[in-house]
């Protein structure tokens, strides 16, 4: 088949499959299909509620969005980009995976492609998803299609690495469909494509990217809770570390959402699988699992000794990260959900974070930054931009007379509120 004639088709138009969808878009038509009858109804609309896509590339009218799976029939290149995201027992859950393949196979033809993005353990394409095609379609991988994996690199509300400017990664079933996958990614990605030596190569590679930078941040974390023993400054000791020019930079603090807090437990799932125990990995999921009760409890401990009476806390930041609406597998929901137990009022603040969503997914309530009363405690827990252009003025008039903002994200230099005698705790 040749390269030109490919019709893209992207299934799963959240953080990651829209940006697919929109990058393929300014060249071509592409249809985009979800389950969410919401999302695409937003979307069709010109709204993207992730922020991530402006309206004038959504409404592009070489897109059609849609919720059933007939419209992508007439594809022959299928991109698959759903979640996959862990139990409670902090197992993968393929079920959204293996949803969108039986809805592929139900419409896979002679001659297509089938290229995942999604992030998975070793083998789960081969081992998982290609059974199902067959036998949904009842046809055979290699004589009749063939199948890719091409992990996602997407970064939510990073406007610089985006996926025309990381190098994607790309496997295939054989030779003639690697140089197809190839060929494809390359009309959108400027930065080049890197062929994998195999699908398991690929998803390793992936899975590895997010289990490297969790296991960094859980050394900082670790080092974060010596240096509080010592009375030490965390931010002083890695800035003089950090004029080693091999030094790793990284900062302490909460590691949620849905790729460095989840992708290591499907490594060491497979792992497990195999007979090995993995030991590192766990212990710094453990360690960063663990930073938010860390937190919760210094702040008890500062309500305790100062004997505060009618408490407020503050919290500014519910998402998972900075700049970014998203509050999947947030943990600073697992701070307040500590403190709750407490006989305190609790504030809560995100320019970013959906209302209804913080009401119907978390049952929390979130206050505009004007409405908030003075509190006794102000928890930076998320360091947005809107947060940062907060002057110490005004972080003054949100804090009451010897209160403690507890500043998670290092968003103030140690000294800064001495003047305006509030305590400033840094982690």
């Amino acid at each position: 088949m040749n390269k030109l004639n490919y019709k893209i088709s992207v299934s799963g138009l959240g953080y990651v499959g829209l940006p697919v969808l929109v990058a393929f878009s300014k060249t071509e038509k592409v249809v985009g299909f979800d389950i969410n009858n919401q999302r695409v109804e937003e979307l069709n609309q010109g709204h993207d509620k992730n922020n991530e896509v402006h309206k004038n590339d959504l409404m592009n009218e070489n897109i059609n969005f849609s919720n059933n799976v007939m419209d992508i029939k007439n594809a022959n290149f299928h991109i698959v980009a759903v979640p996959t995201p862990v139990s409670k027992n902090n197992e993968p859950d393929l079920s959204p995976l293996i949803s969108a393949s039986e809805k592929i196979g139900s419409i896979l033809k002679k001659g297509d492609i089938v290229v995942y993005e999604s992030t998975v353990y070793p083998g789960v394409t081969e081992e998982v998803c290609i059974p199902i095609l067959e036998k949904i379609s009842s046809l055979t991988l290699g004589k009749h299609f063939k199948v890719g994996y091409s992990p996602e690199r997407i970064n939510p509300g990073d406007t610089e690495h985006t996926i025309e400017n990381i190098i994607k990664v790309v496997s295939g079933s054989d030779p003639e469909c690697l140089q197809a996958v190839a060929d494809t990614y390359s009309k959108i990605v400027k930065a080049g494509v890197f062929r994998a030596a195999s699908i398991k190569t690929a998803e390793a590679a992936k899975v590895i990217e997010n289990t490297q930078r969790d296991l960094n941040i859980a050394l900082v974390n670790e080092l974060a809770l010596i240096f509080k023993k010592l009375d030490l400054d965390t931010s002083d000791v890695l800035e003089a570390a950090n004029t080693k020019w091999n030094f790793l930079d990284f900062k302490p603090g909460l590691v949620g959402g849905h790729c460095i807090g989840v992708d290591p437990y499907y490594l060491t799932y497979k792992s497990r699988e195999h007979g090995y125990e993995p030991q590192v990995i766990l212990s710094g999921r453990n360690i960063n699992d663990s930073m938010s009760h860390f937190i919760a409890d210094q702040i008890k401990q500062e309500i305790e000794e100062k004997d505060i009476k009618n408490c407020i806390v503050s919290v500014l930041g519910l998402t998972f990260k900075e700049d970014c609406p998203d509050m999947r597998n947030s943990k600073v929901i697992d701070i307040i959900n500590d403190l709750s137990k407490l006989d305190i009022e609790i504030q809560i603040t995100d320019p970013l974070a959906s209302f209804e969503e913080a009401h119907e997914a978390c049952n929390l309530e979130l206050t505009p930054l004007l409405n908030l009363k003075p509190c006794n405690i102000l928890l930076m827990a998320v360091a947005h931009n809107d947060f940062k252009a907060l002057n110490k003025n005004k972080i003054n008039d949100l804090v009451l007379s010897n209160g403690t903002i507890f500043d998670l994200k290092n968003m103030y230099k140690k000294g800064t509120f001495n003047d305006l005698g509030l305590n400033h705790w840094k982690l």
